[in-house]
């Protein structure tokens, strides 16, 4: 409730004194303002006149039989007195063809009203408590006067359900709007736990700190903790001791599972010394902590007992730790039956077999321990008293034995030995071969893992990933959780290399909640560090420092893990645009004489921007020699020849442009590998930036036509490079005339828009051009506000292959409309569209439960025009580009993705509409464009016109209007801008329009 009708109700309960009418009729339109339709506005205008004229209405009897009757009730409290009957009187009072035109004019006709002036007096403090004993919110409100502290005890209530033990105070509430104080009035929501409200008043409060932290606990509470922890790091940069963003933070990582980071977090409230929070802070460190401790103790004390079976003779029979970690205690007893030296050895396990047998189900290991026992051990025992000196490292020659072994017969000791020596990769088919002819379903997913390895090494990917999701589709039982959770990150890693971090979230995630569940604390840490990837991926650099430094916090002795995680950190810090931090990182990581690994060379190669040191080309040269020497795809190598091209660009320009222009030559030649992929656009925006350092501005517009893929125009084109720091803007006027502009001082990333990447005399420079060519490379590409509503322009896209040529007839003009999409969505219901105004015998319409993605794809194929007017979603769990929600298959899938459209042909190279929310929005790749209109002309369109943000439901007549002005022979772009225009002249204050582009 809005605090207009605040100050409305308590006059109507008879709380407040009458006003006069003129006063009352003020207040309550503005009210009504917030009336969220017409029922509800009607209802309040009713109310209005019944306290205007209490005397009642003599034509009650007749008006009564027009009074208009609602399917359900009004949803605000009831008047105290019997309901009078007002209709007549409505009529009388309000303009002519008032009654008939709805909503619109009831809002304006009811600007007429005005709030009745408060009391002047303090606000009491019960305003933000919502018990006198204890807060039922666990954040910390910013809100001075709501922070007090009370002891909190937990709500049995969702996060988007108002749990309100004392009643909401709209007396104080609305004098607390009259004083302009909507931060107060969002804390008394806040504090309630009513999100909603709490958010739509923190939205107008005007930007600070406090608003900041308090806008994070309401991300908290719908469960968006990324996006809380970002905007809590942002609060903290410039506020360190900002108590309630400190506070609030420590909860944002134990609920993100982080929880040793969520304790030092705590520490540091507890070092503030706030009466109550510092006390339930050290508390509250210390639980997570010795929570957290424990279940490691007990997991490396389960794998030191399971460890000891095969190089401890003697040892006990870890049976309990067998029913809690079955999985780190399976894979010893593998190498504990190995190793086994005689008969009665490998007999002594059968009771663990019996026990992990019991956790899965089936005689699996009990089988496996008689085949062991029926050996030779004259022959085996001799070579099993050798697999336990390789276990333990102190085999003379482990190559001489691993021959031994594969020529003995002995498979299962030839197995283990391949795995002890890592040595799977140059024996696969042996591996393969083994592992599946005992049947052992763990067995058998290590070798598919294995053989999903050598496929991608191989360049097919496809086949990996397939390899992959059949093997997860065939595990299952609580005895297998450790082997599938191993696969489910190994193809979380793939995804991550193939530059797809939304499939890579929804494994990595299953992954990480599968482990904890297991209390498997290894491969916790390894799910840790995928999360940090992908999240680096996802340029959530606050979320993947949590996850790094919660690695570092886990195991911070290991040298080679400190290596990982400081190394990485100082990748996330460079992305942050902090320099002086990547470099102090990459000390860090330095200090234990380990390999930095890829991820090490390429803070070394960007810190050359910043000036390269003598110590950084040579620790650069044998970083990339290390890894030259490691098994490395066409890619990779293409990869490391940027980054190597990149840091002598700063130290010999000649010999940096060869070496970056080689690592676009090797990238040509391999379209499907997205390290070449990432190697080509890196290695383009690099020579970009330097040729507008340069001021050669011919060559910025020729290197990004090549970069593209586009012919660069003659006249009329902008090219827009953002190369992190750098930024390059060229243009060429109607005339030929080149001009451009490059700055080398960004210090944060682009934040959804290019308002004002182009200067004021580059946009006069055009202004004699009908149509502006714009190329942009990423992260440009594709944002809204790059140049004027009153220009004729659009991005050029171009294909990595030839357009698709048409086979048979093609040429209809498809209409998806009225989804009917997945009630789960809670999707709004959007109107169909009406009827053609011209007949239109080519059109063909897919509609409700019909409009399923598979039948869009199939119709698209032959389609000379295409329409989807629908909902459009951005969901990082679905689709790494905006996606269109359509009609449920009957296996559920909904989705309409850029993946799917890139691989349908568009043979009637279409014209494309996307009327639906957010339908231009790209992923947020730095090396080449993917979205729903790039994929939809790299699949054969030749325009796409589509939205980056929310359009309402009035906007399938705008697109329809752009469509009828090019079919009448109008150039793309300037029927785009005419309509623009001609919109914003009927509605000056819409700013969606501007947001819809032109892809060409």
């Amino acid at each position: 409730m809005s605090p207009p009708c605040h100050r409305l109700y308590l006059f109507l309960d008879g709380e407040l004194p009458p006003v006069d009418e003129e006063n009352f009729r003020h207040h309550l339109a503005r009210c009504a303002m917030c009336a969220s339709g017409l029922h509800e506005a009607m209802q309040l205008e009713l109310l209005g006149f019944q306290a205007l004229h209490p005397e009642g209405d003599p034509l009650e009897d007749e008006v009564e039989e027009e009074a208009p009757r609602h399917e359900s009730p009004p949803s605000w409290p009831a008047p105290p007195w019997p309901k009078p009957v007002w209709h007549q009187r409505l009529r009388a009072v309000l303009p002519a063809g008032w009654w008939a035109a709805g909503a619109v004019a009831l809002a304006a006709g009811l600007l007429v009203l005005v709030l009745a002036v408060p009391r002047a007096r303090d606000t009491p403090p019960e305003v933000w408590t919502a018990h006198p004993a204890q807060r039922a919110l666990e954040a910390r409100v910013a809100y001075a006067r709501a922070d007090g502290y009370r002891h909190y005890v937990p709500m049995r209530a969702g996060p988007e359900t108002p749990v309100v033990t004392t009643p909401l105070p709209l007396r104080e509430l609305a004098e607390l709007e009259d004083r302009g104080d909507l931060h107060g009035i969002a804390a008394a929501y806040l504090v309630r736990r009513d999100v909603r409200q709490a958010a739509d008043f923190l939205r107008r409060t005007p930007a600070s700190l406090d608003r900041d932290s308090d806008l994070a606990v309401i991300a908290l509470e719908q469960g968006r903790r990324e996006d809380a922890l970002e905007l809590l790091e942002a609060v903290l940069r410039k506020s360190p001791d900002h108590p309630q963003a400190l506070w609030n933070r420590a909860l944002v990582l134990r609920e993100m599972g982080l929880t040793l980071q969520a304790a030092e977090a705590f520490d540091v409230v507890a070092k503030q010394g706030e009466a109550g929070w510092s006390e339930e802070a050290r508390v509250r460190s210390q639980a997570l902590r010795s929570e957290t401790l424990l279940r490691s103790r007990d997991f490396h004390d389960a794998r030191a007992a399971a460890q000891n079976l095969a190089t401890l003779e003697g040892a006990r029979l870890p049976l309990d730790e067998a029913r809690r970690f079955p999985g780190v205690v399976r894979l010893a007893f593998y190498d504990a039956l190995r190793a086994a030296p005689t008969r009665d050895a490998a007999l002594r396990l059968l009771p663990l077999a019996a026990v992990l047998d019991e956790v899965q189900g089936g005689a699996t290991l009990r089988d496996t321990v008689h085949a062991v026992a029926r050996a030779d051990f004259q022959r085996r025992g001799p070579l099993a008293r050798e697999y336990v000196r390789l276990l333990r490292g102190e085999h003379p020659t482990p190559e001489v034995y691993l021959e031994t072994l594969r020529r003995s017969g002995e498979e299962d000791l030839y197995l283990g030995a391949l795995v002890s020596r890592d040595a799977v990769a140059s024996h696969v088919d042996d591996f393969v071969r083994i592992a599946r002819a005992g049947g052992d379903p763990w067995l058998v997913l290590l070798a598919e893992r294995e053989l999903s390895v050598r496929e991608e090494r191989e360049g097919q990917w496809w086949k990996a990933e397939q390899r992959l999701r059949a093997a997860l589709a065939s595990c299952s039982g609580r005895g297998l959780a450790y082997r599938c959770a191993t696969l489910r990150r190994r193809l979380a890693d793939l995804f991550v290399r193939l530059h797809r971090p939304a499939d890579a979230l929804e494994e990595a995630r299953e992954g990480w909640r599968l482990t904890r569940e297991l209390g498997e604390w290894n491969l916790e840490q390894q799910f840790l560090q995928e999360m940090a990837q992908i999240a680096r991926y996802r340029h959530s650099t606050a979320s993947a420092r949590a996850f790094l430094r919660e690695s570092l916090s886990r195991i911070p002795d290991d040298c080679e893990q400190r290596t990982y995680a400081h190394r990485n950190l100082a990748t996330v810090a460079w992305s942050d645009f902090r320099p002086v931090e990547a470099r102090e990182e990459l000390e860090q990581a330095t200090r234990c004489g380990r390999p930095l690994g890829m991820s090490g060379a390429w803070v070394l190669s960007y810190l050359a921007r910043h000036g390269a040191e003598v110590r950084d080309e040579d620790l650069l040269r044998r970083t990339l020699d290390e890894l030259r020497r490691g098994s490395r795809t066409a890619g990779e190598l293409a990869m490391l020849t940027f980054l190597e091209g990149q840091f002598m660009l700063e130290r010999e320009r000649a010999s940096g442009r060869e070496l970056l222009h080689g690592a676009i030559d090797a990238a040509e030649s391999l379209p499907r590998d997205v390290d070449a992929r990432k190697a080509r656009g890196f290695a383009y925006g690099v020579l970009v930036s330097d040729a507008g350092r340069s001021g050669v501005q011919e060559q910025v517009l020729e290197l990004m036509g090549q970069a593209l893929r586009v012919p660069a125009p003659e006249r009329c084109v902008l090219a827009v490079s953002v190369d992190h720091e750098r930024t390059v803007v060229t243009v060429r006027d109607a005339e030929g005339a080149l001009a451009g502009v490059y700055d080398d001082k960004r210090s944060t990333p682009l934040h959804g828009t290019a308002e004002g990447l182009v200067p004021p005399r580059l946009v006069a420079a055009l202004r004699g051009c009908e149509h502006v060519d714009v190329l942009a490379l990423p992260p440009v590409h594709g944002l809204p506000g790059l140049l004027p509503a009153d220009l004729a322009w659009s991005y050029r896209v171009g294909r990595s292959g030839p357009a698709p040529e048409a086979h048979g007839p093609v040429g209809h003009h498809l209409v998806v409309t009225g989804v009917e999409a997945p009630q789960a969505l809670g999707l709004e219901k959007l109107s169909p569209l009406e009827g053609p105004r011209v007949p239109d015998p080519l059109r063909v319409e897919l509609r409700g439960a019909g409009a399923t993605p598979s039948r869009v794809l199939r119709e698209m194929a032959q389609a000379r025009e295409i329409e989807i007017h629908t909902h459009g979603l951005f969901s990082p769990e679905l689709s790494d580009a905006s996606l269109l929600v359509l009609a449920p298959e009957e296996d559920g899938r909904y989705a309409l993705a850029a993946a799917q459209v890139r691989e349908q042909p568009l043979l009637g190279a279409p014209l494309v509409l996307l009327a639906a929310c957010g339908a231009a929005r790209a992923a947020p790749f730095l090396h080449e464009p993917v979205s729903l209109p790039v994929a939809f002309i790299e699949a054969g369109a030749r325009t796409v016109l589509a939205s980056t943000g929310d359009i309402p439901d009035t906007a399938g007549r705008f697109f329809e209007s752009v469509r009828e002005r090019i079919r009448a022979g109008a150039p793309a772009s300037r029927a785009l801008r005419d309509e623009r225009l001609a919109w914003l002249a009927r509605e000056p204050a819409a700013t969606w329009p501007a947001q819809v582009l032109l892809f060409e």
